[in-house]
């Protein structure tokens, strides 16, 4: 498969604002500990409480209710550490800032961000191309996806039968090639960034209310330093792919996995932390708070003084696409939905994580805007350079965004399949259009409709 473009600028250094030995001390600390608490009125396993608001569609959890548990839940910051100031505010629009030592991690590098959010015609070094005499002719494809010569996907060529370095034997589907089976740690080339090792997760054990989430899930996501990936999970409704991210993230009730492990970075999960940002599906601002103190709460939380957040807030509240002149000072509720969730994105990236985690954050949005910030997603993730977990039930999304799809089957959850997709070098309503992207999307649609016929 051709993979996301690479920047040659080298990755900044992602210090947490813990020590190595206290990321992943088992003692939770007064934040987490206020992380830990399921919000009011949440049900484990069943229907969420309608949003308060923006016309959002049911939440994956509750509203915070305080500052303080926004903070672990959202943010998921512990530590004094306080990076230094960047540059000055003139300098924002044509440069990202910089900051100074000894924590540049919170600000993109300057070779990896884009002038445009998406480019309207990338050169070859941003971008393979995919010739069209390579492709595998779709007879081949049904009748001998195994074939024993030489294939070219991608534009690149492949050992026959399989991909480059590993045993997997592919079968291609337009812009997409299903692998024979879920990877597993021997299968990659470098360790995992996220592993999960026969994880299940039941709420309520040996009481009559039990119910399993997921059972014996196994997956595993390479690191790949300055570039990261994009992962999508896609399944029937109820099937356990929230329950996933929020077992990444450390969040309770999910956390932790009744069996199995579930590792970052080949450590085991034992609470929220700097490393990983989560956004939600609904929108989780502050009413009392503008634009601006809501991208910059999480540096308020660790101590940042106003000027230095202030700097940094304005530089992501430019790059999400909202008006610094007329939008800083705005309070939520004069917000549209597509601002605001451009909002939460801003104050997840604004703290600079190695991973990233969404679940439906483009749910309750009208299909034009939706389109939009998949477009403009995609060019923050290629300037952030981080793991990205994206939960949807759009396909399309889902085609578009992904270097990689998960198919979970009907509740409880297991990984049945996995896809690795071509990335996106058009914006979205042009990719939507190609018969390739189309053929995808009609397998993957085909495959989960079956599933919800066997519920």
């Amino acid at each position: 498969m051709s993979s996301r473009p690479v920047d040659d600028a080298p990755r900044p250094p992602r210090p947490d604002a813990l020590s190595p030995a206290d990321q992943h001390s088992t003692e939770p600390t007064p934040a987490e500990a206020a992380a830990a608490t399921p919000p009011a009125g949440q049900e484990v396993g069943g229907e969420q409480p309608a949003a308060q608001g923006g016309g959002a569609a049911a939440r994956a959890v509750g509203q915070p209710t305080s500052q303080q548990e926004f903070s672990s839940r959202q943010v998921g910051l512990q530590g004094p550490d306080v990076p230094a100031p960047p540059g000055s505010v003139e300098q924002k629009a044509q440069s990202p800032p910089r900051v100074a030592e000894p924590q540049p991690h919170l600000l993109p590098q300057g070779g990896a961000w884009a002038s445009s959010l998406v480019p309207q015609q990338p050169s070859v070094s941003q971008h393979a191309s995919v010739p069209q005499q390579a492709s595998v002719p779709q007879q081949a494809e049904e009748t001998a996806p195994n074939t024993e010569q030489a294939q070219t996907v991608g534009g690149a060529a492949q050992p026959a039968g399989g991909v480059a370095g590993s045993d997997q034997h592919v079968h291609v589907v337009g812009m997409g090639e299903v692998l024979d089976h879920v990877r597993q740690p021997e299968d990659l080339r470098r360790p995992p960034v996220v592993q999960f090792d026969g994880v299940t997760k039941t709420f309520h054990e040996g009481t009559p209310k039990e119910f399993t989430a997921i059972r014996d899930v196994s997956f595993v996501v390479e690191d790949l330093p300055d570039k990261g990936e994009f992962v999508c999970v896609l399944g029937p409704s109820g099937c356990g792919k929230s329950t996933i991210l929020r077992l990444i993230a450390g969040l309770q009730p999910q956390h932790p996995a009744t069996r199995g492990r579930v590792l970052v970075m080949g450590r085991p999960v034992s609470r929220p932390g700097a490393d990983r940002g989560m956004v939600f599906q609904d929108y989780t601002s502050f009413d009392n708070r503008t634009v601006l103190d809501n991208v910059t709460f999480g540096l308020e939380c660790l101590g940042m003084p106003r000027k230095q957040r202030y700097e940094l807030g304005r530089y992501w509240i430019e790059r999400v696409g909202l008006n610094l002149a007329k939008d800083q000072y705005k309070y939520p509720h004069e917000l549209s939905g597509g601002m605001r969730q451009r909002v939460a994105i801003a104050r997840t990236l604004v703290l600079r994580p190695r991973i990233i985690l969404m679940d439906e954050p483009f749910g309750a949005l009208d299909p034009q805007t939706r389109l939009n910030m998949q477009d403009l997603l995609v060019a923050l993730w290629r300037e952030v350079q981080a793991t990205v977990f994206f939960v949807t039930h759009s396909i399309e999304e889902a085609v578009f965004l992904g270097d990689r799809v998960y198919i979970m089957s009907n509740s409880p959850g297991t990984i049945l399949e996995e896809l690795e997709v071509e990335p996106a070098d058009r914006p979205s309503h042009l990719m939507q259009r190609e018969p390739k992207f189309q053929e995808t999307v009609f397998y993957l649609r085909d495959r989960i409709a079956k599933l919800e016929r066997q519920a």
